[in-house]
């Protein structure tokens, strides 16, 4: 059974029940003042705790997609990191997309793709980057249906944050059964979701920046992930095709994209977003000394020093519980002072940096960058 599993999750709530209830039973017994009594009430209570903080953990774990797998959580996930092309192919197959395996959408109907949709895990290697990365592809049940046949859909790159799990973005925020259900609803048009967490080079966190000598995270996103799905796909290739959403640091990089390259992508939308690449342990020196650069990953610099992009923007943040707040507020006033970018929001009352969050704003979102894309 898998670490997300729900049975996992009920056999590990029933364990620690069960000792709970142990322990007050047996407690009596153990009243006593030898080593063996001591030692009974020592063990009962260790392991009652393990039981109880293991319970939270993995409750925990389901509710913010810390871990994946097993193997996740013990460090023994090695995961696709960056490679080198040295005989100018890209893919097993020679493709820069491939297909690994198929899932049905957790809708009614789902097990049919014509209903439901799909789900494709597919690996991408980029082309100019020779970056490689897992990813899933949501197609929407008019992919599948004959008088669509010769329809080219909107295409949505959808990030997760750092570290995150491209699972989570399925399990956890529900992306591909909030879009069926708002396309089905008429609430938007169908679109294939193209997801995966910005860790392309794991465990670094890239930030999405062209790092020199290092991983072209910007140049993969901007270039080769759309060139690789749109090869493969039915996706629009007239600008205007792509949007891209993200939450935390796929926000910021969400944004970053929409705003640096706003030929590719005519929409972005960054959920609790930052404003500027952090530098820390976790991303080590992104920029090598290049100002330019630097200067090009805080998006409020950009914006102020650089002709505006011709893009939509969308961000979100809480009244309260959330720290880019004011932050945000400041970000919608300078793109506000540009007549050729746009900017939307949304602002909750309270709502903190979790799932339970991003879920009451995706469908707002999908909506709105829906609007903003064509299929063409």
């Amino acid at each position: 059974m898998g670490l997300t599993s729900n049975k996992v999750l009920v056999v590990a709530v029933l364990f620690a029940v069960l000792l709970f209830v142990g322990t007050v039973w047996w407690w009596p017994r153990l009243a006593r003042g030898n080593w063996r009594a001591v030692s009974g009430r020592i063990g009962l209570l260790l392991a009652t705790q393990v039981a109880v903080f293991a319970s939270v953990g993995l409750c925990v774990n389901q509710a913010f997609g810390f871990y994946a797998s097993w193997a996740d959580l013990f460090g023994r996930e090695s995961g696709q990191g960056v490679v080198v092309d040295h005989n100018g192919t890209a893919g097993a197959g020679g493709g820069p997309l491939q297909v690994v395996d198929t899932q049905q959408v957790n809708v009614s109907g789902g097990s049919r793709p014509r209903i439901g949709g799909q789900i494709q895990k597919v690996t991408v290697v980029g082309r100019t980057t020779h970056i490689a990365t897992p990813a899933y592809v949501y197609l929407p049940p008019e992919y599948f249906q004959p008088q669509y046949r010769a329809r080219t859909f909107p295409a949505v790159t959808v990030l997760t944050g750092y570290p995150g799990t491209a699972e989570a973005l399925i399990k956890a925020l529900h992306y591909p059964q909030t879009a069926n259900r708002l396309a089905k609803n008429g609430k938007m048009q169908p679109m294939i979701l193209v997801m995966l967490r910005p860790t392309v080079a794991p465990p670094r966190d890239t930030e999405c920046v062209d790092v020199p000598g290092g991983p072209q995270t910007e140049t993969f996103f901007a270039k080769d992930l759309p060139d690789a799905v749109s090869a493969h796909y039915r996706v629009g290739r007239k600008p205007g095709s792509w949007g891209v959403v993200g939450d935390s640091t796929g926000g910021y990089c969400a944004l970053k994209l929409a705003v640096h390259h706003p030929g590719a992508y005519a929409a972005g939308a960054g959920l609790s977003a930052y404003y500027k690449a952090p530098i820390d342990p976790t991303t080590g020196d992104l920029f090598r000394g290049d100002r330019v650069l630097r200067d090009s990953a805080d998006l409020r610099w950009y914006l102020k020093n650089r002709p505006a992009p011709d893009t939509s923007l969308l961000v979100s943040s809480s009244r309260s519980g959330e720290s880019n707040y004011q932050d945000t507020l400041h970000f919608i006033d300078l793109v506000k002072s540009n007549r050729r970018t746009r900017i939307s929001s949304v602002i909750l009352d309270s709502g903190g940096h979790n799932f339970n969050t991003w879920r009451r704003e995706i469908p707002a979102t999908l909506q709105w960058i829906s609007g903003r894309l064509s299929d063409r």
